[in-house]
């Protein structure tokens, strides 16, 4: 998968888990996390590259709190509206 994209979950109409996915190799797993400040976790593959933040709290989570994530691990930021899911409801 060489595109980012956005995973989220919902419980009774309301966010309870996102998932935001990093262009990975076919066959990386995560063998080592990272908790980021406001409720995320960042997944490394075995080469040290981040394969995906997971966001424990996405209501919590603003846009500008990931794209600094994003912007300390390499990736491309996220626009605003990209993030809208995280907010319905």
């Amino acid at each position: 998968m060489k595109q980012i994209y956005l995973e989220v979950t919902y419980r009774h109409g309301r966010p309870l888990a996102a998932y935001l996915y990093l262009p990975r190799e076919k066959g990386d797993k995560s063998i080592r996390t990272a908790k980021v400040e406001p409720g995320m976790v960042i997944d490394f593959a075995q080469d040290g590259r981040a394969i995906g933040v997971e966001m424990t709290a996405p209501t919590l989570v603003t846009a500008a709190d990931l794209n600094c994530v994003l912007t300390e691990l390499g990736a491309p930021p996220i626009p605003k509206e990209d993030l809208t899911p995280l907010k319905v409801a």
